[in-house]
């Protein structure tokens, strides 16, 4: 596929077939859909190669034949194309001959006729013709006024020869740069590719054996040596080492890890070795994830593409019928001769360019993904972008998000007679079971202290209030701050049977860019607010110490969506949260955005994953998303006003076709060129 019809012809024949889900992206050329019944793909592939497209299941293994790569038929069409421009300044008889014009001609013409015709028969058959009818219109145009004058034998007047090659060979030129650029607009998903496409080191009965990492199954042993890449997601067995995390996070400096820490596939090991057990892979890593994530937001069309879209179903036609009437406007009003009104109205048809209108969305979204994706931040889809344009508010979750989630215990108070190593045991025992970042810290920090061992029968979390759990003995616990805990600094409280059993005092401490983040944003037009299930007190503390100045305490994840309700009625808002029970007020704002150390439910609620745990990560999203939006406008921009001035100028007679043709196949390559700016401009402004 290379143009926007071409990926709205596919789209209308699966919709035809009853297709659900279809997802056509002509840019990564790529096309999905939903199907119940696997024997009817045949079919469909075959229906779409109908349409002159050939399908392959895999890009990488796929070998083009040297006869249909773009660059070569740009070649042999350049070489006799030369001779035909050349007639036109050097003097030798010759090279005006017809016969040896023709000759030159016919080549380039059938090329033409093989690359172009077949795509815009088939596209008309398709019910969306593309820009591919208008460069097959107009050369063969040139060619049969030519070869009528040459058998006819009327004289220099009809030999056009050169304008149907030139018309050819400078769109092939055009063909050639977008498909580089487009595979540059690309290079993100890539590049993510080929981090996944790595060996590793299986340990079987003692035995290294060296596989590809699509060959790992869950519970293999592998071993990952210094400079080796981690072939897929595990958990460290034996060993220590620094990981080189950037590819993930952005994060430059090497994380340590040790014995039961987790390790993620595609990571690089810069030091020390280790021993992992495998237990994510294929399509169930991160890195595969994220790949997936990718290709589904680069899909994901902003609203602002929707008018490029509409324009480029009914341009082709529109194209044609402007042609049409300036032929006939030219020739029986304006009285010229028929050759005059001929080049006319063909440059007419390959000056116009609907590709560029297809081109203006896709290729920024691609860029300006990708780059976020470098700077460790994972956007959900295209539209996305656009949602965030004109934010008013942006409303932060307390722990986990502006507080480190690393949690100190300060106190714990038993009530009666019980045990203080009681009360750790259980403690433990029911926060082992939860992902909470409470939950993390309070394990790590009571593992080191003496504690009586409780067995637990269940245990389940409770959106924004706690744990319920129910030990082998048949009693039941709740530890959780729901809106129990008193305003002494006592903000965890644990019941056994519905008896208050204990109260824990715990503080977590405050992320270090918390407070330039909340000035930045300000400085922006921003509002931020702070919106917690927390104890008001301690909300008002976080909130005073970095600048936030609304703030709402003590909120059940359904008293949050109502919150987030009132903010979007008075603009745009962000919600920026980590624990399940963000994850509906994450869904229900304009953009859910989610640390990457989230509950798995919140980076799902969430269209913005912060892969790093640097905050100010949340600006750099803001402001990639602001300057894509910007060069999608100022794409859909160009190619609207190119279109506007040159067709009534090539409709006046002001241009002839090869330069019509020039200006069209270069308009692409403006508009990719301005999208690509993208991966190296400056987004602080």
């Amino acid at each position: 596929m290379h143009c926007n019809n071409c990926a709205l012809s596919i789209h209308k024949l699966l919709e035809k077939k009853g297709l659900k889900n279809i997802f056509v992206d002509f840019a990564s050329e790529e096309v999905k859909f939903s199907n119940n019944d696997t024997a009817t793909i045949p079919g469909i592939i075959k229906d779409i190669e109908g349409l002159g497209f050939k399908v392959v299941d895999d890009p990488a293994t796929e070998v083009t034949p040297f006869y249909e790569k773009i660059e070569n038929k740009f070649i042999f069409c350049a070489v006799l194309t030369a001779p035909l421009l050349l007639h036109m300044v050097l003097p030798w008889h010759f090279f005006h001959n017809p016969i040896f014009q023709l000759a030159l001609c016919i080549p380039v013409f059938l090329v033409g006729c093989l690359h172009f015709g077949k795509s815009a028969i088939n596209s008309i058959r398709g019910g969306v013709p593309n820009m591919d009818v208008l460069i097959f219109t107009g050369s063969t145009a040139a060619f049969i006024y030519s070869l009528v004058g040459t058998i006819q034998n009327l004289g220099p007047q009809y030999q056009f020869y050169e304008t149907c090659a030139t018309i050819i060979t400078l769109v092939l030129l055009g063909n050639v740069f977008e498909k580089r650029s487009v595979t540059q607009t690309t290079s993100a998903v890539k590049d993510l590719i080929k981090i996944q496409q790595s060996n590793a080191n299986r340990i079987v009965n003692g035995v290294v054996e060296v596989i590809s990492a699509k060959e790992v199954r869950p519970g293999d042993t592998l071993l990952v040596n210094m400079g080796d890449k981690v072939p897929v997601d595990g958990e460290i067995l034996s060993g220590n080492a620094s990981v080189d995390e950037a590819m993930l996070t952005g994060e430059s400096m090497p994380v340590e890890k040790e014995k039961y820490d987790t390790v993620i596939g595609g990571t690089i090991i810069v030091h020390g070795n280790i021993t992992m057990l495998a237990t994510k892979v294929g399509s169930n890593t991160i890195l595969s994830q994220i790949i997936d994530l990718m290709k589904k937001a680069q899909a994901a069309k902003p609203p602002v593409q929707k008018l490029g879209d509409k324009v480029a179903a009914i341009f082709v036609p529109a194209v044609i019928l402007i042609s049409v009437l300036t032929f006939v406007l030219t020739f029986f009003l304006g009285h010229t001769a028929p050759q005059t009104a001929l080049m006319n109205a063909i440059a007419v048809l390959v000056i116009s360019c609907p590709c560029a209108m297809g081109l203006a969305t896709p290729t920024a979204v691609m860029v300006g993904l990708g780059r976020a994706a470098k700077n460790g931040i994972l956007i959900k889809g295209g539209d996305t972008i656009e949602a965030v344009a004109h934010t008013k508010y942006v409303v932060f979750d307390k722990t986990g998000t502006l507080t480190t989630g690393k949690f100190r215990i300060n106190e714990i108070k038993a009530e009666g007679d019980t045990g203080i190593e009681l009360v750790r045991g259980v403690i433990m025992a029911i926060e082992e079971r939860s992902n909470h970042p409470i939950a993390k810290s309070l394990v790590n920090e009571l593992k080191k202290l003496p504690q009586t061992k409780v067995i637990l029968k269940s245990a389940k979390e409770e959106k924004g209030l706690g744990m319920r759990a129910e030990d082998i003995e048949g009693n039941h616990y709740f530890l959780g701050s729901g809106k129990v805990a008193d305003e002494s600094g006592f903000n965890i409280s644990l019941y056994k049977n519905q008896k208050l059993l204990a109260q824990i005092a715990v503080d977590d401490e405050i992320k270090q860019d918390a407070a330039a983040l909340v000035a930045q944003l300000k400085k922006m037009n921003i509002v931020p607010v702070l919106l917690s299930g927390d104890k008001n007190n301690r909300c008002l503390k976080v909130a005073k110490l970095i600048g936030i100045d609304e703030v709402h305490g003590e909120k059940l994840p359904e008293e949050k969506l109502k919150v987030i309700d009132i903010y979007k009625q008075k603009g745009k808002t962000i919600m920026i949260g980590d624990g399940i029970n963000d994850a509906p007020a994450l869904t229900q704002a304009d953009v859910g955005v989610s640390m990457n150390d989230a509950s798995q439910v919140a980076i799902q609620s969430a269209r913005v994953v912060l892969l790093n745990t640097d905050l100010i990560s949340v600006v750099k999203f803001l402001q990639i998303s602001k300057h894509t939006l910007l060069t999608i406008k100022q794409n859909l921009f160009w190619a609207f006003a190119y279109n506007i001035i040159a067709i009534p100028v090539a409709a006046l007679g002001f241009l002839n076709p090869m330069l019509g043709a020039f200006t069209m196949a270069f308009s692409d390559v403006v508009v990719i060129g301005n999208s690509l700016r993208l991966k190296k401009k400056k987004v602080d402004g």
